[in-house]
């Protein structure tokens, strides 16, 4: 028996690959195939748009795949949503849909947006986010490159952004969040209802999960005497509390623990000066709360 998953096919492939290969799954896929090979043989996968893989996984088409949650509202599958995996093509952030508009527009709201031109490729969470306002707008598809639209072709615009740099560039200014979106992994209804499919569902979340943890966090190791212990053990923060373990000297021991990389600077100093010795971060792939 296999699983048939979607894999996101463009910004997201790379990132997406890179955390299966943390999650412990070596994938590989050639420039002109659209089926990426994993050394897991009860997973088949198959790329696509993110935009169809709500779609499919509703239709049956295929078991799970990883699409954002803006894909699963703009098309109205009826999807198992089976976790959040917040990573973003160039970020580790969520990232928004946005409403725009020209620096120097007139326009300073959602309400003066009444019987204006829209473009956006989220047409329908568009539409129901103007209904919000009871504003009536022409919401036009856009096929890309949508912040040149304004102002000559377009009033304003919903897109997509993660550090809002590309808007800033093209002179646009951001009126409002329309949508805040992540990746997520979704199942299939079929498949969720069987108990192979889903329990092998449920070891992908997890392992994934995993991944995008431990790119967060490092292990330390460290050498204490134990007449210093108490003075490390308070400036340690863990998941649950430090392992401390004896060494062959009764007057010393090891702890282990695991924290978030962008507090280990600051911190080894501070573990240094109470009387750590032997210092070592390590990186982690994976971490299972």
């Amino acid at each position: 028996m296999t699983l048939r998953i979607g894999l996101p096919k463009g910004s997201l492939q790379q990132r997406t690959f890179q955390l299966f290969e943390r999650a412990g799954y070596r994938i590989s896929v050639s420039s002109r195939s659209y089926y990426p090979s994993l050394d897991d043989p009860e997973l088949e996968a198959v790329l696509m748009r993110p935009q169809e893989i709500p779609r499919y996984v509703d239709a049956g088409a295929i078991d799970a795949g990883l699409t954002g949650l803006d894909w699963i509202m703009e098309t109205g599958a009826n999807v198992v949503e089976v976790c959040d995996l917040v990573y973003s093509k160039a970020t580790a952030r969520s990232a928004r849909w946005v409403l725009a508009v020209a620096e120097g527009a007139a326009i300073k709201s959602p309400q003066d947006l009444q019987g204006k031109r829209i473009a956006t490729e989220l047409v329908n969470v568009t539409r129901s986010y103007l209904a919000r306002f009871g504003v009536t707008a022409e919401v036009e598809f856009s096929w890309g490159a949508t912040e040149v639209k304004v102002p000559d072709l377009a009033d304003a615009i919903v897109e997509i952004t993660e550090t809002g740099s590309s808007l800033e560039a093209n002179q646009l200014r951001i009126l409002d969040t329309v949508l805040e979106t992540n990746t997520k992994l979704i199942a299939g209804h079929g498949a969720w209802a069987d108990p192979w499919k889903r329990k092998k569902i449920e070891t992908l979340a997890m392992l994934l999960q995993g991944a995008l943890l431990g790119e967060q966090k490092v292990g330390l190791k460290m050498n204490v005497s134990r007449k210093n212990l108490d003075r490390v053990l308070g400036l340690l923060p863990a998941l649950r509390q430090p392992t401390v373990s004896p060494l062959t000297n009764p007057e010393w021991v090891a702890i282990e623990t695991v924290l978030d990389e962008r507090a280990a600077r600051d911190l080894i100093p501070e573990l240094s000066r109470a009387g750590a010795e032997g210092i070592v971060e390590y990186p982690l792939n994976k971490v299972i709360p």
